[in-house]
């Protein structure tokens, strides 16, 4: 599939998303409700533990800001492409999206591309609000830097993402094993606290995931305005996951859909 074509795609993607939004609308002032919440609680928290609690020299709730909001979005990211799969095999049209003249991996980018242009938005109103009206820190961050992290980090949840697919069209339980391994991560990466904090050997798994880097990455360059030279560690690491990652997840994605192609469980969930 050419560029123009995936582009026609994605705008008609978007133009779909974006009237299903406008028909529920009730959908974004209960998001937004439940967001101040959360951050209500991570403010007040941040609070209990007093000014004299500096994670890698930040405020602590910038900190909490930072890991929670990059954390989860990368989460449901990863989620899109599962979750895209899964309603496919629920609604009896996976078997024959799968057939089409669109190739399966660029299918399920299309289908998972509203689910992060949404989770996009709900960042992004999550760290404005946070910072705003709870009053977070945020000196000049490193704005190219930032980009570059967030383009990397994107990469990996997709080729991450194109996995957790794989083992939803292999086993059909893939949210299960996918919601463990979120479980683990979250408790790994240094979402709610440094991962400095850990046990060596749980510090040295923490750095064999991905999540790890670019959390610290972007804490980096949001919150101490870092640029390329501070960064070049976290981002090399970050581009060989990527490198490494995407391959393997379009491989691992077409392997598994070419066994239940064999064993006829493709419409299986």
């Amino acid at each position: 599939m050419n560029v123009a074509a995936f582009a026609d795609k994605s705008v008609a993607i978007v133009r779909r998303d974006l009237l299903t939004a406008l028909r529920y609308r009730s959908a974004f002032v209960l998001t937004a409700a439940g967001t101040l919440t959360e951050l209500a609680a991570f403010y007040y928290l941040s609070r209990a533990i007093g000014p004299g609690f500096r994670p890698a020299g930040l405020d602590y709730f910038s900190f909490l800001l930072v890991g929670t909001g990059f954390y989860t979005f990368l989460i449901m990211g990863i989620h899109s492409f599962l979750q895209s799969v899964q309603e496919a095999q629920q609604t009896g049209t996976f078997e024959v999206l799968m057939t089409t003249s669109t190739p399966p991996p660029i299918l399920l980018l299309l289908s998972a591309m509203s689910a992060f242009s949404r989770n996009v938005a709900q960042l992004l109103f999550y760290l404005a609000v946070g910072l705003v009206i709870f009053d977070g820190t945020l000196p000049r961050p490193g704005i190219a830097a930032c980009v570059l992290v967030f383009f990397l980090s994107v990469l990996i949840a997709i080729a991450i993402g194109l996995m957790a697919a794989a083992l939803q069209v292999a086993i059909q339980k893939g949210s299960v094993v996918l919601w463990a391994l979120g479980s683990g991560a979250w408790l790994l990466t240094g979402t709610l606290f440094p991962v400095a904090s850990l046990p060596q050997p749980l510090r040295f798994a923490a750095g064999l995931i991905p999540i790890t880097h670019a959390l610290d990455a972007m804490r980096t360059a949001l919150l101490q305005g870092r640029g390329f030279s501070a960064l070049s560690h976290e981002i090399g690491i970050l581009a060989l996951f990527a490198l490494t990652l995407l391959p393997l997840g379009l491989a691992v994605f077409s392997f598994s859909l070419y066994r239940a192609r064999r064993e006829g469980t493709l419409s299986a969930y």
